[in-house]
Order: structure tokens, then sequence, then C-alpha cells
């Protein structure tokens, strides 16, 4: 590929939204307002969970656990964008657009695999409600979430470091609201074929991997709840699992529209305009359901499932729910 202009770039001009200048206040006014509301919810939901005793359960474990990487996670991307919603030119370094790279992706792992993990206490506590206080042990939960933070901090390390040893090229404008990495490689001077198949494999990599361990957890539990006599109990027993289920199913999809794709074959605009903004404005709703759930649960211990007999509808009355 021939490159007109050779110059080496330092810092890029992220494109942002263009259609919105004309309304750029009010805008910046509504996001502010989300992400406060979004980092109190969260703080929140971690205060009560690391504060009262009859939350101190591996759910509420991995709920604080969730809200706590939201918190990061968001803050990545929002500050910087709200910034540059009030100046004319939206620059960022060329260090800080890798950063920014690397910790969106790392987070976005997290993210996955803290998923699978709740999705899989959620299958023990339904499935094998009996043994679920030892397998599901305090030890476990918290390895399963070290292993989670360390994987999904180390997946980045190639594809980043590889991208941050390109030469860029004039024009410098990446053609998103923050430095993402697929709109980052079209800005290279070289080829940037082995950046895009190792990018494309780790990123489809982590969302099948997690996604399949994650339904696979929902088809036990699915299978099981569907051997519940009793209506009432196969409705309280879904009700354990639609929040989570339904904060998979909007993450797993965007996700998998924006990484698990050919880079040159797609515009970024609808990524800009619709799914990354959607992403995080259901994540929001979904924080400020558990807070909700957790005022109405911080007042009584949650039990798990103790059935009376097979297929019965036992001790559903009381599983803990998302």
């Amino acid at each position: 590929m021939e490159w007109t202009n050779q110059s080496i770039v330092t810092e890029f001009i992220t494109a942002g939204f263009p259609s919105l200048k004309k309304i750029r206040v009010p805008v910046f006014l509504l996001v502010l307002l989300m992400y406060t509301v979004t980092m109190m919810g969260n703080m929140v939901i971690i205060f009560l969970t690391r504060t009262d005793p009859s939350l101190r359960t591996p759910m509420y474990y991995f709920l604080g656990n969730f809200s706590f990487l939201e918190i990061w996670y968001t803050s990545v991307t929002v500050p910087k964008m709200l910034a540059d919603l009030l100046v004319e030119r939206m620059v960022i370094s060329f260090n800080g657009c890798i950063s920014q790279i690397y910790f969106f992706l790392a987070l976005g792992a997290t993210e996955c695999l803290l998923l699978a993990a709740m999705a899989y206490d959620r299958y023990l506590a339904i499935c094998c409600p009996l043994r679920y206080t030892a397998l599901m042990s305090g030890t476990v939960c918290i390895q399963l979430t070290i292993w989670s933070w360390i994987t999904s901090f180390l997946l980045p390390l190639v594809p980043v470091i590889l991208v941050s040893q390109l030469h860029f090229c004039s024009p410098n404008v990446v053609d998103h609201f923050f430095c993402d990495i697929l709109p980052m490689l079209r800005l290279a001077c070289a080829n940037t074929h082995l950046n895009e198949m190792i990018s494309f494999f780790l990123c489809s990599s982590v969302i099948l991997c997690s996604f399949m361990l994650t339904m696979a957890s929902y088809g036990s539990i699915i299978t099981t709840i569907l051997g519940i006599s009793s209506a009432a109990g196969c409705k309280k027993a879904f009700s354990t699992c639609t929040s989570h289920l339904t904060v998979v199913a909007v993450f797993y999809s965007t996700m998998t529209f924006m990484y698990a794709r050919p880079i040159r074959e797609f515009s970024f605009q609808l990524d800009k305009m619709v799914v990354r903004p959607a992403h995080k404005g259901i994540l929001l709703p979904a924080g400020q359901d558990g807070c909700s759930l957790l005022r109405g649960h911080s007042a009584s211990q949650p039990h798990h499932i103790h059935p009376q007999e097979p297929g019965g509808e036992g001790g559903l009355e009381k599983i803990p729910v998302w």
C-alpha cells in the first residue's frame, strides 16, 4: 500500500461525534449524569457487599467484583470523552492512546471471564444445591476472580505491544471517540494483516470460550428448572438468573459485533453511534437493578436451593436473586 504522507505521528485526534457538535453541552451533561450515577451505583454495591454480613455469599462477592470492574472499565473511556466534548481539538498522546487500548481490552476480557464465573455460580446454586457451599467456597471464589483478572491482563499484551511498534502516518484521526485497536490499525503505514489476525484470534477466542462456558451453565440451569413440576417454582428459579442473563446477552452481542469481525469490511460509524453507547447504557440500568436488589435483600440472609424432593419446588422460594 502506498502512502502519500509519511510524516511520523506522535499524537492522535479522535473523531468523536461530529454530528453532535451543536448540542455538545447537553450531551456532556447527560453523559456526566450517567457516568456519575454509574460510579455511585457501583460504589454502593461494593460498600454493601463488603459491610453487610447477610451479603457475604459467593453471588454477592462476584457482584461486588463486577461492580469494581465496571468502575474502571467505564473510566477508561468516559472521562476522556467528557473532556473532548468541551474542546474543539480532541487530542490524545501516543502513549495515552496505547494505554487506553490496553486497559480497554484487558478490562473487557475480565468482564467476559467474570460473567462466565457468575454463570458457573448460578449453575452450582441451582443444579447442585446440596454441595453448593463446598463447591463454591471462599477460596474457590477468590481463585476464580484472581485468575480472571490475571489472564485478562496478560492476553492483550502481545497485540498491544505489536501495535505500539507500528509507524503511523498522517492523517492521524482515529475514527472513534476513543482509541480502539481496530480503528488504530487503519492508520498504520505498514501492512497490518498480522496484527489484525492476532487481534481477531485473541478477541474471538476470549469471547467464544467464555460465552460457551456461560451457555453451558445456563443450559444445565434451564434443564434443571424445566424438571420442576410447579409453574411457580419455575418462575421463581428463572428469576434468579434473568438480570445476569440480560447483561450476558447484551454484552456478548456488542462485543462480538465490535471485535469478532474482519477490520477492512466495516465502518466504525455504527460502533460510535449505537453499539458502544448502548453497551454501557444497558449495563448502567443493570447496576441500578443491582442496587435495588441489594436494598431488598440486605435485611435477610440469602439461602440456597434445598429441594424437598426431586423436581419439587422445595426451597426455591429462598434462592438468592441477582
